[in-house]
């Protein structure tokens, strides 16, 4: 009858579903488990089931409505019935037997004729659910017109994959390309895949779809390599992998066929650099869209940092001041923003006009797939690369390095922020150029390339990387 300090436990279950990164293999996992957390799993498994087959016809008349509220009224992922089927069918009843747990008898029926699931994919790629009145499996009514990843994987829609992206067939001759890497986060395989995609697109295909149905669409670079290459001091290595995302930003901007993103949840770092060099963005309600590289000691230099100047230029001829434009550009990037919303990425410049946003995620890829086939009925032509972007060179530069000063002096920031902040001014105000000049976006690029580099060889940087590796918190030294 005392307090006294919590204890955290850990259990060797819970331990083995770490490196599992899809949610549906866990569970067999868990349930297998020989530990207390084992037994728990077997036993909330066991209620659950028998539980949910006595509720129909109870409450429903169809077993895809229980998931479906427990989806959206509990925030599962995954229903109760979805999960059996992860399990198996038959494995769930010999669990439930063992925990003197009985099902309702149409689950009995529903195997003794041969059904083994409760959902299945058609050959169509539709997801269908066992119906009890038909004893058959029916499509499930309102989802016809939605494409769902794993479904067309189900029926060997995929054309190329590796180890960190997958390019399905989404049909009507657009291509779709998938991240499937730990968080979405952006490596060489990931790269490559965006590659391939463009290619097969180019060869026979009217358009291409980025998206995926993960809950982040990308975290980000991959870090873990990035951090290894530095502090081995492999600044090649480096590099060559900063150039390759550049030219796979550059050739998916300017490609033969149109390319649509899709994002939702986290769109972060280099995955807000693949929706900057999109012809459109669908985007869910639901997106969180930033560049964070300043928050790990570098600057965006996927084609970010090109992007953003190359957009603020743009605003020029409408006929506001200039300086204002680029300081508020200059702002977004520096202190790391992210939207709260699809919407707020309009106002950050993340987004622009003619992008869109959809509500229900679920739609998203159908919905970036009608974009890009509009785009491509349109006529779709390459565009030209720009070699007109107007920079200010030094009088822009002197004005935020004095208000990088200014924000040091009031300890705001800190000197690596300096380091990094004016690193930051160099590449958007085009360099030392003593008069305002028109530049390439290739000349951006290397600047951004060559600020990172160094950046890299920062211990502070390195500091700040293992600080989000190993904690997940930004590091402000």
């Amino acid at each position: 009858m005392e307090y006294q300090p919590s204890q955290k436990v850990k259990f060797a279950t819970l331990e083995l579903t770490k490196t599992i990164e899809q949610l549906a293999p866990r569970f067999k996992v868990l349930a297998s488990g020989k530990d207390k957390a084992g037994e728990f799993y077997r036993k909330m498994f066991a209620g659950l089931f028998a539980y949910v087959t006595n509720r129909i016809p109870e409450i429903t008349d169809s077993l895809y409505k229980i998931d479906d509220a427990l989806r959206a009224g509990f925030g599962w992922d995954m229903g109760p019935f979805e999960t059996w089927d992860a399990l198996g069918v038959q494995q769930g009843l010999e669990l439930m037997q063992a925990e003197s747990k009985q099902p309702a008898a149409w689950v009995q029926e529903m195997l003794a004729a041969g059904h083994t699931s409760f959902y299945k994919v058609s050959e169509a790629g539709a997801k269908q659910y066992y119906d009890l009145e038909s004893k058959s499996y029916q499509p499930i009514p309102g989802v016809e017109n939605f494409i769902i990843l794993d479904n067309l994987r189900a029926t060997g829609k995929v054309l190329w994959k590796n180890a960190g992206a997958s390019v399905h067939d989404l049909g009507d001759g657009v291509l779709g390309v998938e991240f499937h890497s730990k968080m979405n986060t952006l490596g060489s395989d990931v790269i490559q895949g965006l590659m391939k995609g463009v290619d097969m697109a180019e060869a026979g295909y009217r358009a291409l779809v980025v998206g995926n149905d993960a809950p982040n669409f990308s975290a980000g670079a991959n870090l873990a390599l990035l951090y290894m290459y530095a502090i081995e001091q492999e600044f090649d290595e480096v590099n060559l992998m900063i150039k390759q995302f550049q030219n796979a930003m550059m050739r998916m901007r300017y490609s033969s066929i149109p390319v649509v993103t899709a994002p939702h949840g986290l769109s972060l770092g280099g995955g807000c650099e693949i929706c900057l060099h999109a012809d459109k963005v669908v985007a869910s309600a639901e997106t969180y869209m930033g560049l964070v590289e300043f928050g790990v000691g570098v600057i965006p230099a996927g084609g970010g940092t090109k992007e953003m100047t190359l957009r603020t230029a743009a605003k020029y001829e409408e006929g506001e001041p200039e300086f204002n434009l680029l300081r508020n550009t200059f702002v977004t990037v520096s202190t790391a923003k992210v939207s709260t919303s699809a919407a707020e990425a309009f106002d950050l410049g993340f987004l622009r006009r003619g992008d869109e946003i959809v509500v229900n995620s679920q739609r998203l890829i159908a919905q970036a797939k009608a974009e890009a086939l509009d785009l491509a009925d349109a006529g779709y032509t390459m565009p030209v690369q720009k070699t007109n972007i107007k920079v200010h060179g030094k009088g822009a530069l002197g004005m935020f390095m004095s208000g990088v000063y200014a924000m040091k002096e009031g300890n705001y920031i800190s000197e690596h922020d300096v380091k990094i902040a004016n690193k930051l001014a160099y590449i958007m105000c085009g360099g030392d150029l003593s008069q305002p000049t028109e530049v390439s976006e290739q000349y951006l690029l290397d600047l951004e390339r060559e600020a990172f580099l160094s950046l890299t060889g920062e211990r502070k940087t390195l500091e700040r990387i293992q600080s989000i590796l190993t904690t997940g918190k930004p590091l402000r030294n």
